[in-house]
């Protein structure tokens, strides 16, 4: 077994621990297709891009078994090509985006499943909805006919002590089940577990499946 694969079925073995069906995402960012074909062949099928036309190189170089998630921000001239290259989106912040992915989805024959993202803590620098426009916003985006919410992701503030950032994954869990969604996308490597037993669905881990990146890179 390859350092990889033992390190993929150790994170596996974790997650399992919660007696739920929990996916397991690996952040791809500045990965090369042949360490994310390597990543599938210990036993990870979904990966998440941050950057559509990193995606857009990479994707056609790895085995077609890979499912392939969108996570980072989205910019409504890439919606077009989102659209085509992902099996759901994580980062749909605003009506705008969610009206140009519609009109894609349309154009490509296609319902697109989507996730909105929450700015749980309400930082200044970071993208999302409001929570408490969240009702509004998702009426909304609810009467456009290509779109299917599947439920919420948020990135919360980053804390060395994974336990500080519990209140930001409940808060979106009960943001989740106010609006009768199920998917909730949150938690990355140094804060999955405090995640998952708030309810996350989705977690998206990279730094702990492939290692560091440099620190202007690191996304997860």
């Amino acid at each position: 077994m390859t350092e990889l694969a033992a390190t993929i079925h150790r994170l596996q073995d974790r997650i399992r621990a919660s007696g739920r069906e929990i996916t397991l995402l690996a952040v791809t960012k500045t990965i090369p297709p042949e360490r994310v074909d390597a990543a599938l062949a210990a036993g990870i099928t979904v990966f998440g891009e941050n950057k559509v036309q990193e995606a857009k190189a990479k994707i056609p170089l790895v085995s077609s078994r890979a499912h392939w998630h969108f996570i980072g921000h989205l910019q409504t001239n890439k919606a077009r090509d989102a659209v085509e290259l992902f099996e759901l989106i994580h980062s749909v912040d605003s009506v705008k985006l969610a009206g140009e992915l519609d009109k894609w989805a349309a154009h490509a024959g296609k319902t697109q499943p989507i996730l909105l993202e929450i700015n749980v803590a309400g930082e200044a620098q970071k993208f999302g909805i409001k929570p408490e426009d969240l009702p509004a916003t998702l009426a909304q985006i609810n009467q456009l006919s290509r779109l299917d919410v599947r439920g919420l992701m948020t990135v919360p503030p980053y804390c060395e002590e994974a336990e500080k950032v519990r209140p930001y994954f409940r808060r979106l869990r009960e943001l989740r089940d106010a609006a009768g969604l199920c998917e909730l996308s949150m938690g990355m490597s140094h804060d999955f577990e405090i995640a998952i037993e708030e309810g996350a669905t989705i977690v998206r881990v990279g730094t702990a499946i492939f290692g560091e990146r440099k620190k202007h890179e690191s996304t997860d």
